[in-house]
C-alpha cells in the first residue's frame, strides 16, 4: 500500500511507474527515459510496490486508475504527458493538488537544464511553484508570459515569476504592462518602448512555457478587469468559451474576432504552439470547454488536470 506520510506527487509518480511497468509493458529504461528520472529509480519504486503486494493482475494502487485516465486523454489529444489526479470536494484544495501534480512533471522537465522558463498568472501555478523541486543550470532564466493587472491578489504574472525565479534561483523578466491594451493601437504605441519589445521576444523563445486557463463568469478575476468587464456580453455573443493567455477563444480553439483580442500583452497561444515543451495546469468542471479548446487547438503538449474533468474530455467530442 501506498505510505500514508507521501505527498500526492510522490503517490502519483509511484503509480505511474507501476502502471507503465504492470500493464503498460514498458521496460524501465523507457520509464525512466519517459519520466525523467534515472534507471535506479525506477527499479527501487518498481521493488517497493512488488514489496507492498500491490501488484495483481491489475496494479492495486489507488492512483492507478487516475494513470490509465492520463494515458488515454494525452493519447486523445496527442500530448506528450499528462497527470490527472483525484477530484476534491474544496475548490481551494483542488487548485493545490492540480498545481503541486504540475509542479513534480515540471520539475522533471527543468532539473539540470539550462533554458527558458516562461510562466502565466493564476493560483494553481502558484500552488505548482511551491511543489518544485529541481534545480535548472545557473544560466536558465524566467520570464512572466503575460503583462499584469492592477489588482495584486498573490498570484499576479509578476508574483508567481518572481516566486518561481526565487524558488530556482535564477534571473526574471516582466512584461511591464498592463495585460490588456485599451486598443490595439495603443498596444502598439507601448511596443515602441524596447525593453517591453525585448521581453515579450523572451517570451517567444523561452524553452518551457506553462499557463492556466479561465472561464467567462463575472466574478473571475479577469472579468473584474474594467475593459474586459465592459466588454464581456460582446465576447460571449462571438463564441468564446474561456481565455488562454489573456486570448479569447471559442469551442474550436480558435481567437474570437474582437479587438480585445489584438490589445493583449502576452505571449500568444500560436507561440505557445511552438514550444518544444508546454504545460496547460487547470481544472474544475466548469472550465472544461475551455481546457477541450485548448487541446483541440493544439497550444501545449501536456497537461495536468483533475479527474472529472479528465473524463468529461475522454467522454465529449474530440
Amino acid at each position: 500500500m501506498d505510505d500514508p506520510n507521501d505527498s500526492l506527487p510522490e503517490q502519483l509518480e509511484r503509480a505511474r511507474v507501476a502502471w507503465f511497468y504492470f500493464v503498460g509493458g514498458l521496460t524501465q529504461q523507457e520509464i525512466a527515459a519517459r519520466m525523467n528520472m534515472t534507471r535506479l529509480r525506477v527499479n527501487k519504486i518498481i521493488g517497493q510496490v512488488r514489496e507492498d503486494g500491490a501488484v495483481q493482475i491489475d496494479v492495486m494502487l489507488p492512483l492507478s486508475g487516475c494513470i490509465a485516465l492520463a494515458e488515454a486523454v494525452a493519447e486523445r489529444y496527442g500530448l506528450a504527458e499528462a497527470t490527472v489526479v483525484p477530484d476534491v470536494p474544496d475548490f481551494l484544495e483542488q487548485k493545490r493538488v492540480i498545481g503541486e501534480a504540475a509542479g513534480a512533471m515540471a520539475s522533471g522537465l527543468i532539473e539540470r537544464r539550462d533554458l527558458g522558463i516562461g510562466i502565466a498568472t493564476g493560483r494553481t501555478l502558484s500552488f505548482a511553484v511551491r511543489r518544485l523541486n529541481a534545480r535548472p543550470h545557473a544560466n536558465s532564466w524566467v520570464v512572466g508570459l503575460t503583462g499584469g493587472a492592477t489588482r495584486s491578489s498573490g498570484t499576479n504574472t509578476f508574483e508567481v515569476a518572481t516566486s518561481l525565479a526565487r524558488k530556482l534561483g535564477v534571473e526574471c523578466h516582466y512584461l511591464t504592462a498592463p495585460l490588456y491594451c485599451a486598443s490595439p493601437e495603443s498596444r502598439e504605441a507601448l511596443l515602441l518602448i524596447d525593453e517591453l519589445t525585448d521581453v515579450l521576444a523572451r517570451t517567444e523563445i523561452a524553452d518551457l512555457g506553462i499557463a492556466s486557463c479561465g472561464w467567462l463568469a463575472e466574478d473571475t478575476t479577469l472579468t473584474q478587469i474594467r475593459v474586459v468587464k465592459d466588454n464581456l456580453d460582446e465576447i460571449l455573443k462571438r463564441g468564446a468559451v474561456g481565455e488562454f493567455l489573456g486570448c479569447f477563444l471559442d469551442s474550436r480553439g480558435q481567437p474570437v474576432d474582437h479587438f480585445l483580442n489584438d490589445s493583449i500583452m502576452a505571449l500568444s497561444p500560436e507561440k505557445m504552439k511552438l514550444k518544444p515543451m508546454s504545460m496547460l495546469v487547470s481544472g474544475g468542471i466548469e472550465k472544461v470547454q475551455i481546457i477541450r479548446a485548448i487541446l483541440r487547438g493544439g497550444y501545449v503538449n501536456r497537461l495536468a488536470t483533475n479527474e472529472a474533468v479528465a473524463r468529461a474530455l475522454m467522454a465529449g467530442p474530440r
